[in-house]
């Protein structure tokens, strides 16, 4: 059975970062759909014991690699004027502890003004293929 899904999420995550921070922005920024989005979640996996395990979000993940600020920022940019769904990290909230933490070091920024290292995008899938058009998949 193919099924194709009409959305799409895209990660965009700045080739800058350590491994470790690049898997830990990607981690937390597809949660940030699967939260804000209960459609994108699959059902139950359980195995042939009957153990239940956590499900995967459905759609499909694309990670990409921005080579520099201002690619991220293009993706950014591209998927507002789109009117996509955006999530956002960045640099300083590798120093943060907590939610409020997290939440007061957004606070202090304009849109213009965060230190993005990773994004991630959802919606309709052309919308967001043109968002991260010009970009690779990460490598």
């Amino acid at each position: 059975m193919n099924i194709m899904y009409e959305n799409k999420i895209a990660i965009v995550i700045h080739k800058s970062l350590y491994d470790w921070q690049k898997l830990n922005v990607t981690a937390f920024l597809a949660s940030s759909v699967a939260i804000a989005f209960p459609e994108t979640h699959g059902a139950a996996l359980v195995s042939a014991t009957g153990t239940v395990y956590l499900p995967f979000m459905k759609h499909p993940i694309l990670v990409y690699a921005a080579g520099s600020d201002e690619q991220l920022r293009r993706a950014f940019s591209r998927a507002v004027e789109r009117g996509l769904h955006l999530g956002i990290y960045t640099r300083d909230l590798f120093g943060t502890k907590n939610e409020e933490g997290n939440l007061a070091e957004i606070a202090k920024h304009p849109d213009a003004g965060l230190g993005l290292v990773g994004i991630v995008i959802y919606g309709e899938n052309k919308k967001v293929d043109k968002a991260v058009d010009k970009l690779n998949f990460h490598a």
